[in-house]
């Protein structure tokens, strides 16, 4: 099957090198030019294990190239990004020009897929009007269904392959000829649906983790001001058989978790009250950071050097969507007073010029722990105590050990506990 993507990138990228890989020929679609440049040499321009070799693979066999422009195919996925605005509502603006980028290759008889994560009616009312528009009747002359992902960033073409999924049909025969395409390599269970039901389904399993984060956050506020360690509270919390309470942290990134619930609060504003609050909860960890380094650095006379390891919503990737940690560091330049210097070798950030831990903790009066990527787990601590002016760290992931810093002279403070360790 001649299949058309539509948006190359964290998804569409490797959702088009597992059809490429799996016996369909498939054009990538991008506004960007590096990626076509590079996906047409066999490259890729992220960092995701195996994804570059699938694209060569691919590419060397004919059945994977990029353009600028669509042409006619037998199936068009739609994989462009779903941002949120400032009044957190959904900027279907992406996902408009997707579609009617598509519109004049269109026939009858093709297939229109959505996986961008939408707001509930997404696929029905908003895709299905534009093709009603242009002379389509979705469901009879084109078949139209919403497929999202279900994938962690490190494991994509793992569960690209292995994961369940749910296919929502305008109509049940559209649900079924897109679950027959995707079968063609997911070895999951594929589950039918209707659209808008999948469309929420979607944005429930990521509204679900972010209500559970921001349970936990509320929890580690709650022990910092009770005396008590949040992450033990977890850990054996985490004991009893129905109990499984997430992770705190200095808030919530990535596209997913830190927009979904935006959605639902968009459609029933009056309803989603609990989902709207833990989204105010998450978004509001950045400040709380920020208030925590102040409080940690109040003693310092003059310009007060922080050093924070780690800008990515995530370890050991190099998303940086929505990372807490990019608000956090616009609080502390914004403070004034503040001097921050960012180390993530996954990325290149503006403020992370430097790679190398020790250069720029240098002369640091606090270092921060904001994200847990590998390369941070083994720190030569007694180096850091001697190039620091002050030898204080502060631990947003409980990613270190206490004992390690504080028999070695260094103040460590960890977030969700309540209590002074050093």
């Amino acid at each position: 099957m001649n299949i058309c993507i539509i948006g190359l990138g964290y998804i569409g990228l490797p959702t088009a090198a597992m059809f490429a890989t799996h016996g369909h020929n498939v054009l990538g679609i991008d506004v960007n030019q590096k990626v076509i440049d590079a996906l047409n040499k066999g490259k890729i321009i992220i960092e995701e294990p195996n994804l570059e070799e699938t694209v060569n693979t691919a590419v060397k066999n004919g059945s994977l190239r990029a353009a600028m422009e669509p042409e006619e195919s037998d199936a068009f996925i739609i994989c462009v990004p779903t941002p949120i605005k400032p009044d957190k509502t959904a900027d279907l603006t992406y996902v408009e020009e997707g579609i009617r980028k598509i519109l004049p290759y269109l026939k009858k008889g093709n297939i229109i897929i959505l996986e961008s994560t939408s707001p509930p009616g997404t696929t029905r009312d908003f895709i299905g009007s534009i093709l009603k528009e242009a002379g389509f009747v979705p469901g009879e002359d084109v078949y139209l269904a919403y497929c999202p992902e279900r994938v962690l960033p490190g494991r994509i073409l793992i569960e690209l392959k292995e994961n369940s999924r749910v296919v929502g049909g305008i109509n049940e025969e559209s649900a079924h000829v897109v679950k027959k395409l995707y079968e063609s390599f997911v070895r999951g269970e594929i589950y039918i649906s209707e659209a808008t039901t999948a469309e929420m389904c979607k944005l429930m399993e990521n509204t679900y983790r972010d209500v559970n984060i921001a349970l936990a956050n509320e929890l580690a506020m709650l022990c910092e001001k009770m005396g008590v360690n949040a992450w033990d509270v977890i850990k054996y919390a985490n004991k009893h058989p129905r109990v499984n309470l997430h992770m705190p942290g200095p808030g919530v990134g990535g596209h997913c978790i830190a927009v979904d619930p935006w959605f639902i609060v968009e459609k029933q504003p009056e309803r989603a009250k609990i989902i709207n609050l833990a989204r105010n909860t998450n978004d509001g960890m950045p400040h709380y950071v920020f208030e925590k380094i102040k409080d940690l650095t109040k003693n310092v006379e003059g310009k007060i050097k922080v050093c924070i390891l780690g800008i990515t919503y995530k370890p050991n990737v190099d998303d940086m969507r929505e990372s807490p940690v990019i608000e956090l560091i616009h609080l502390l330049n914004e403070q004034g007073g503040f001097e921050t210097v960012v180390v993530d070798n996954h990325v290149n950030f503006e403020g992370s010029k430097e790679r190398d831990v020790y250069t720029a903790a240098k002369d640091a009066h606090l270092l921060v722990l904001a994200v847990n990527h590998n390369e941070f787990k083994e720190l030569d601590i007694p180096r850091l105590k001697n190039i620091m002016k002050c030898p204080v760290v502060f631990d947003t992931r409980n990613y270190w050990a206490a004992d390690a810093f504080e028999k070695n002279g260094m103040e460590y403070h960890l977030l969700g506990w309540g209590r002074n360790k050093s």
